[in-house]
């Protein structure tokens, strides 16, 4: 299974969990993310499905796109501050995105999807995309498991703030995200501090946090 395949399979999940009622019924209440509430919350993982539909879209970037770690490394949201204008922003996004409430958003998520099961098959992997937000691209392939990333995170915010068991995504899905947070992990407390924290209890580091 290719990564435009494990995608449609996490974002078909991901539109699943914003038809719950669960979701609706607690659209007002805080997140289990801090200053976040559950209608932003949702916004911001529908976002995550809602942002595919432009990259396929548009015309490929005649840009070179660069490698995902340095995607990850120019991102001005890592350890940005909970009150700074990054993550404000964010907040503010996803519930602007969540503001016609819970059915509205579930419908639009869903007509998104349904219209990428057509064209995401047959785009290739190495499709530039460009990312306006940022400034740079991505391959297409990148930028799919940036979203496969953000889905898995955020199903399970998502899940944990509505009462609900959290969704297992399945391994075509979850093994990508797996190897970019190593990756990341690895960046921010070396291999030696991943390497005990799967091996060695014992000896293992108090954090390990990959973002």
């Amino acid at each position: 299974m290719g990564l435009a395949d494990a995608y449609l399979g996490a974002a078909t999940q991901a539109v699943t969990l914003l038809s719950t009622p669960e979701v609706a019924a607690s659209w007002e209440k805080p997140s289990a993310l801090a200053e976040m509430s559950v209608a932003a919350l949702a916004g911001h993982l529908a976002y995550q499905v809602l942002s595919v539909t432009p990259a396929l879209r548009e015309s490929a970037s005649g840009q070179a796109p660069i490698p995902l770690l340095e995607h990850y490394a120019r991102a001005a949201w890592i350890d940005a501050p909970l009150d700074g204008e990054v993550n404000t922003g964010i907040r503010a996004k996803g519930a602007e995105i969540a503001s016609e409430g819970a059915q509205a958003l579930f419908e639009h998520a869903r007509a998104e999807l349904a219209g990428q099961r057509f064209v995401l098959p047959g785009t290739p992997g190495d499709r530039t995309v460009f990312l306006p937000q940022t400034g740079w691209s991505l391959s297409l392939d990148d930028f799919l498991v940036t979203r496969l990333t953000e889905l898995a995170v955020h199903m399970d915010d998502l899940a944990v703030s509505v009462g609900i068991p959290a969704m297992e995504i399945p391994a075509a899905a979850f093994d990508p995200v797996l190897a970019l947070l190593a990756r990341l992990a690895v960046r921010r407390h070396g291999r030696t501090a991943l390497l005990r924290a799967l091996t060695r209890a014992e000896r293992a580091p108090s954090a390990i946090n990959a973002l």
